[in-house]
């Protein structure tokens, strides 16, 4: 199999090509995410993970929404067409993720816990570096951001299997199962947008760089979380 040669500087990627293209740069890191999540999900000792893990991701969630509004309003600091169509995506998106943090809130206290007071290192370094993207590099990199969160939202039988696990009552596990509805969706309408976009090549590489780094920190929080 030959390498298709690079677009040149400046130019826009075909339709669909952008998808694809972070798609296939995503693909490796599949398995890494795959195994850590294996690990966090493992039985023994979940009862005790499982506040862990809720509250390091309304540490991690309740940044969404100032994280897409920021973009929004970056965009709307930019002369260039990208960031023009961009701003309306991020806009609807933070109305889309509204609120979240608090199903966490409601989940973590039917299993008696609250939000941590210090959030893991590795979230601290997840939404930071978007802010610093946004701010320094281009906004569009947050959709990296989000195409590998969504793209590693928790499926659609883990909420039950995980209840019967722990013994922890249906109610501790809301947010599972509302990511495991919505962000399947969410990932197919953020794929739309990309290619909508007609991002040049190095807009582009901006997106993968984001995702790639956001796929290796998401990594290292769940293997963190896993740790007894």
């Amino acid at each position: 199999m030959t390498a298709a040669a690079s677009p040149a500087p400046g130019t826009a990627l075909a339709p669909a090509a952008a998808s694809l293209a972070l798609e296939t740069r995503l693909a490796p890191t599949a398995p890494v995410l795959r195994a850590a999540a294996a690990a966090l999900w493992r039985p023994d000792g979940l009862r005790r993970r499982y506040p862990r893990y809720l509250a390091a991701m309304h540490a991690l969630v309740r940044t969404s929404v100032p994280l897409l509004e920021r973009a929004a309003a970056r965009c709307a600091e930019l002369d260039d067409p990208v960031a023009r169509r961009l701003a309306v995506y991020c806009a609807r998106h933070a109305e889309e993720e509204r609120d979240h943090d608090a199903w966490l809130l409601e989940d973590l206290a039917v299993v008696g816990a609250g939000p941590a007071a210090v959030p893991p290192t590795a979230v601290v370094e997840l939404a930071g570096a978007q802010y610093y993207r946004i701010e320094h590099e281009h906004p569009v990199a947050l959709l990296g951001y989000i195409a590998v969160l969504e793209g590693n939202a928790p499926g659609p039988r883990l909420a039950d299997r995980l209840a019967r696990t722990t013994g922890l009552p249906a109610a501790a596990f809301r947010t599972l199962r509302e990511h495991a509805e919505l962000d399947g969706g969410h990932v197919d309408d953020l794929h739309r947008v990309l290619d909508a976009l007609a991002l040049p090549a190095h807009r582009q590489t901006t997106v993968c760089v984001s995702a790639l780094h956001t796929a290796a920190l998401l990594a290292r929080l769940f293997t963190a979380l896993a740790a007894d």
